[in-house]
């Protein structure tokens, strides 16, 4: 079972507020590095986790193992994958980007090669391959952004399942509750003391010029990425919602 923390860190102090409560959740060890590589697994079922906005699959390997890796859209049991160096282009198989031609849709991709997936992990996440050039694939990502990556890193054939989940609609507050989120008080009905907008006589607006953190940092608009990064070579286009800017 995971222990719950509450939205506290290391010392024991709240750095995300808002959290608490919620039902208990038991971890289920996803294979995101696709460890088994050429040794051909079975669906055998289609399971909900807790901790995740997408269903897993738990596969049977040939040689007696067991493993869960992330359900791609239309997967369903009795169906077979496998992850290799030259294995088939079919939903579900993992392989180096070096293997999958241009235009198809993957997921669960590698930042750093051998690292295992770690971005379009989502419910209905996929990414499309766009081009390839030199040692790298430029894949455009779920956000929009255009990226560059490692030809040597590994990605999952297909678009992850559970796709309606965006569309989804809490029927009550105990919905919240039971996933863990606490409710949030609007800035401008606590005291000063406790949030910048707060204070003033009736029902008051912000009496600023824009709106700001708890902690008096701005809160709309205001750019956070660092301007000399070093991930900001592998950008080609900036996500929805961006200046297009790098840097």
């Amino acid at each position: 079972m995971i222990g719950k923390r509450s939205g506290r860190d290391s010392r024991g102090r709240i750095s995300v507020r808002q959290r608490g409560g919620g039902s208990k959740r038991y971890l289920r060890t996803i294979d995101f590095a696709r460890k088994k590589r050429d040794v051909l697994g079975t669906v055998a079922a289609v399971e909900y986790d807790p901790n995740r906005n997408v269903d897993i699959a738990l596969i049977l390997y040939k040689d007696g193992e067991k493993g869960y890796i992330l359900a791609p859209e239309g997967i369903k049991p009795g169906d077979q994958v496998i992850a290799g160096e030259n294995v088939e282009i079919k939903v579900g198989n993992s392989l180096p980007l070096r293997n999958i031609p241009v235009g198809t849709p993957v997921h669960n991709l590698e930042l750093v090669p051998g690292k295992g997936g770690q971005l379009v992990r989502g419910a209905g996440g996929v990414a499309i391959i766009l081009a390839k050039e030199g040692n790298f694939a430029q894949i455009k990502l779920p956000s929009g952004e255009i990226r560059k990556f490692f030809l040597n890193a590994w990605a999952t054939i297909g678009q992850l399942g559970n796709v309606g989940k965006k569309l989804e609609k809490l029927k009550k507050a105990g919905d919240n509750r039971r996933r863990g989120i606490r409710p949030t008080v609007r800035g401008v009905a606590q005291h000063p003391g406790s949030h910048p907008h707060g204070g003033g006589e009736g029902r008051s607006g912000i009496g600023m010029p824009g709106p700001k953190t708890p902690w008096g940092k701005a809160a709309l608009g205001k750019k956070t990425r660092k301007k000399v990064k070093y991930s900001n070579k592998f950008i080609i286009k900036r996500r929805k919602g961006s200046d297009g800017k790098i840097g």
